[in-house]
């Protein structure tokens, strides 16, 4: 079985490949990996249901033990698909504190960082 990351793959039925090819992706492919729902005011504003996270937007957790709680997205892991989300931490058992990583899938975008005028033009198609 190949471990090469392929271009021209189109999709499968098979969980071990969808993993395979999520794995094995690009960071330039990732990118686009890591995208989240938007709320339903951005939905309507922007007419599109989700996408890509950036550094600076506000999120709210949707599923785990910090549900319903909100923040601003300080960190994005691209290598493990992970976002870092400020103001929400747990203690580590020597007492220390230390950011909770989640899933894109598990946030929804309530507000957008605008700063970057190409995601501005991205947004207004």
């Amino acid at each position: 079985m190949k471990t090469i990351f392929s271009t021209s793959w189109k999709g499968s039925r098979k969980p071990s490949k969808q993993k395979k090819y999520m794995a094995n992706a690009p960071l330039h492919i990732k990118q686009k990996l890591v995208s989240s729902h938007l709320s339903r005011e951005l939905r309507k504003k922007f007419s599109k249901r989700g996408i890509p996270l950036r550094k600076g937007d506000k999120v709210k957790v949707m599923r785990g033990n910090f549900k319903k709680q909100e923040g601003k997205v300080e960190r994005i892991e691209l290598k493990n698909t992970r976002v870092m989300v400020s103001g929400i931490e747990y203690t580590k058992k020597d007492g220390t504190k230390k950011m909770r990583a989640f899933h894109p899938s598990n946030l929804m975008i309530t507000e957008l960082n605008l700063d970057d005028k190409l995601r501005q033009k991205s947004l207004e198609k």
